[in-house]
C-alpha cells in the first residue's frame, strides 16, 4: 500500500478521523494532506487514555509524532482559529503542532469579514437556513471566484501592504452589501495574519510532489459527498469539493496519477447536522453523540436508520471506492434497521457536476420520499458490502485505534509503526 485517501461517503460524522488515527497508528506517515474545507471541519480522534481532540484543521494523524500536515490549496485556511486549535493540542500533549505543519500560499484564507458575512446571511434566511456552520468557509470561496484576483490568499501574509489592501477591498464590498460587519479593524487584524506566515512553513505547489516521494501521506477529506458543492442536495451542501476529485487532481499534477487506495467511510448509523433531507430521520433512535451538540447555527444533531439508497448515491457520485470503513458498529441493535429502498426508488443517480437545477429538483423529490424498512441484518458488514457491491476492508466498535479491525489485505498494517 502506498497512499491512501479518506472521503464520507454520508453527510459527514461518519469518523474520518479516527480512521486516520489509525492509518497514522498503524504503518509510518509522512503526511496528511487535507484537500478540502477548512476551520468547519470537526474530526475528532480519542486515545486510549481518553485524550480527545477535535481536529478542524490539523490532520487527524497529529497525535503521532513526526506525521506532517499539510493544508492544500483546496483547503480554507483560518489562521485564527488554527492558533486556537494549536494551543487546545498543546493541552493534550502535542506542543509541536504548527512545526509539522505545511500550508500552500496560494489557499484562500478566512478571515474576520468572511465570518461576519456568513453569520449575516445564515441569519437573514430565518427558517430557511442552509445549515452553514458560521465559519466563513463559503464565503470566502465565493469571494474567491467573485474576485479571483483580489481574494486574501496564505502567501499574502508575507506582505502586509498587499494583505491589507485586499482585507480593505474585502471589507469595503461585503459592507457595501450586507450593511456593517461585526468584525475587528484590519489593523487589528494584521498582526494575526502576519504573525502567522512567520510561525508556520508557506509553501508551493511543488512541495507537495516532494511529501508523496518521500513517504506514504494519507488524504483525510472533510464532510461528506452528500454535501458535496456539486452533487449534494442543493442548497444544503458546502462549498467545497467533497469527492475524490481534488486529491486525483493534486497527485496528478504531482506526477503520480492514480498512485492512492481510495477508502469510503461509512457510519452503521446515518446522520446529518443542519437541515436538509435525511430520508431515513427517526427521531425514535435512542441515541446522542457527545462530540455533536446542538449548535445555533446547525441546530440538532440528527439521527436515521442506514441509508443504502443515499450511501449508493454518494458512492456513484465519488467514482467508487476500494474499501469501505464501517464506524460506529457498537451501536447496532434491534432499533436500528436498513433501507434498500424509498417509496419511489431504489437509486438514485449523479448527474453532471455544476447542474444546480437538478440538484435542486433532486433535494425536493428527496424531501418527499418516505423509507422502506427491512429488518435489522445479522451481519451489519455483509449487509453493507452486499448492498454497495463493495468490500468492508475496516470496522470500528468505538472511538479508539484499538477498537479497529482491518478485514482482507487492503489496509493490513505492516507492522504497528507508531503508537500514541
Amino acid at each position: 500500500m502506498n497512499h491512501v485517501a479518506v472521503v464520507d461517503l454520508g453527510y459527514g460524522d461518519a469518523g474520518k478521523g479516527t480512521v486516520v488515527d489509525w492509518l497514522c497508528a498503524t504503518r509510518p506517515v509522512h503526511t496528511v494532506v487535507r484537500f478540502n474545507g477548512g476551520a468547519q471541519a470537526a474530526h475528532n480522534v480519542v486515545l486510549r487514555d481518553g485524550r480527545h481532540h477535535t481536529f478542524a484543521q490539523f490532520g487527524a494523524g497529529t497525535f503521532h509524532p513526526g506525521v506532517g500536515t499539510h493544508l492544500s490549496r483546496h483547503v480554507v485556511v483560518d489562521p485564527l482559529a488554527l492558533a486556537a486549535e494549536a494551543d487546545h493540542l498543546a493541552t493534550v500533549g502535542v506542543r509541536d503542532a504548527l512545526d509539522r505543519l505545511t500550508v500552500d500560499g496560494d489557499a484562500l484564507l478566512a478571515t474576520p469579514y468572511h465570518r461576519a458575512a456568513n453569520r449575516a446571511r445564515e441569519i437573514a434566511r430565518g427558517a430557511d437556513r442552509h445549515g452553514s456552520c458560521g465559519l466563513g468557509v463559503g464565503e470566502a470561496v465565493a469571494y474567491g471566484l467573485a474576485h479571483p484576483d483580489d481574494a486574501p490568499r496564505v502567501a499574502d501574509c508575507h506582505h502586509p501592504a498587499l494583505l491589507r489592501r485586499r482585507l480593505a477591498a474585502l471589507r469595503d464590498r461585503l459592507t457595501a452589501e450586507l450593511g456593517p460587519l461585526d468584525a475587528p479593524p484590519i489593523e487589528d487584524c494584521l498582526p494575526a495574519f502576519t504573525g502567522f506566515a512567520g510561525r508556520v512553513a508557506i509553501v508551493d505547489g511543488d512541495w507537495l510532489g516532494g511529501a508523496l516521494r518521500t513517504g506514504t501521506c494519507v488524504f483525510e477529506g472533510a464532510q461528506g459527498v452528500l454535501l458535496d458543492e456539486w452533487h449534494g442536495f442543493h442548497p444544503y451542501t458546502t462549498w467545497s469539493t467533497t469527492t475524490f476529485a481534488n486529491v486525483d487532481g493534486l497527485l496528478a499534477e504531482a506526477g503520480r496519477p492514480g498512485d492512492v487506495t481510495r477508502i469510503g467511510v461509512l457510519r452503521l448509523v446515518t446522520t446529518r447536522h443542519g437541515p436538509g433531507p435525511l430520508v431515513t430521520e427517526d427521531p425514535g433512535l435512542p441515541l446522542a453523540d457527545p462530540h455533536n451538540p446542538t449548535n445555533p447555527w446547525q441546530g440538532r444533531f440528527r439521527f436515521g436508520h442506514f441509508d443504502a439508497v443515499a450511501h449508493r448515491y454518494a458512492l456513484a457520485a465519488a467514482g467508487g471506492v476500494d474499501g469501505l470503513a464501517l464506524t460506529h458498529l457498537d451501536l447496532a441493535g434491534p432499533d436500528l434497521r436498513i433501507c434498500r429502498r424509498y417509496d419511489t426508488t431504489d437509486r438514485l443517480t449523479p448527474g453532471p457536476p455544476g447542474d444546480l437545477n437538478r440538484q435542486a429538483a433532486l433535494t425536493a423529490r428527496l424531501l418527499r420520499s418516505r423509507p422502506v424498512y427491512d429488518d435489522e441484518p445479522q451481519d451489519w458488514p455483509a449487509a453493507v458490502s452486499e448492498e454497495l457491491d463493495t468490500p468492508v476492508v475496516l470496522t470500528s466498535q468505538g472511538p479508539t485505534a484499538d477498537d479497529k479491525a482491518p478485514h482482507g489485505p487492503l489496509l493490513a498494517p505492516p507492522a504497528l509503526a507508531r503508537t500514541a
